[in-house]
């Protein structure tokens, strides 16, 4: 059977090292699939917490006849898994980044395997990247991209410290220094976005100035940035 996998989520999968897969809101169970399908991984858990994804989820796994290798679990974020299933890799993709980091921050106790983290933010992904810090997790690699009119970031960690910078945390650790044309766009959107609210502030009776100056420093870091 033919796989109608988007290219975000094959993006996804260029950066799998481990051969036992956790993927969270697994989204049809198109990357465990995928995977399996190239040999990348020998056992994987596609976790759904939504009835209908669950369900379409164990019928395409079933259409591809991979139900020896792709579990289909049923649950909330990372209770899909067992200390015991041995899980090297971990992705939860195409979500918000608040979303992602209370994922990771209530089934902390499922990281005891130091299992590798691919995660994919299409927002806030300065919030997951707080989140790792704060779980002992060093961001490796990272890339951007933009599909289907939305812009995901793909931060890759492992287990390890590190202590990120401001500019590091909003921005990424890697993804400054080798702007690609989704990160500009991102950003072009920011600037546009930050200018329309201070027009709007700028007319408004009563004048909000650390709102003002708040975000007229987002703007300045973000032109920085940009160069």
């Amino acid at each position: 059977m033919s796989l109608n996998i988007k290219n975000r989520l094959i993006r996804v999968a260029d950066f799998v090292e481990g051969k036992r897969l956790a993927d969270i809101g697994s989204d049809h169970a198109y990357l465990p699939i995928y995977l399996a399908k190239n040999n990348k991984i020998s056992f994987a858990i596609a976790g759904e917490v939504v009835e209908g994804p669950h369900k379409s989820s164990i019928q395409n796994v079933k259409d591809n006849n991979l139900e020896e290798l792709i579990e289909c679990r049923k649950g909330s974020g990372l209770e899909v898994v067992e200390l015991a299933d041995n899980i090297d890799v971990i992705t939860i993709c195409g979500m918000g980044g608040k979303l992602i980091a209370d994922i990771l921050e209530a089934g902390k106790k499922k990281l005891e395997n130091r299992p590798q983290l691919i995660l994919q933010p299409n927002v806030a992904g300065n919030l997951v990247r707080e989140k790792l810090q704060q779980l002992n997790y060093n961001i490796i690699a990272e890339d951007i991209l933009e599909e289907d009119g939305h812009i995901y970031e793909i931060i890759v960690a492992q287990y390890g410290t590190m202590e990120l910078t401001e500019t590091e945390l909003i921005f990424g650790k890697f993804l400054p220094d080798n702007q690609n044309e989704a990160f500009k766009q991102k950003y072009k959107i920011e600037l546009e976005k930050i200018d329309y609210i201070l027009e709007q502030l700028k007319n408004a009776k009563n004048v909000d100035d650390n709102k003002i100056i708040s975000l007229q420093n987002q703007k300045n870091m973000i032109k920085n940035i940009l160069g």
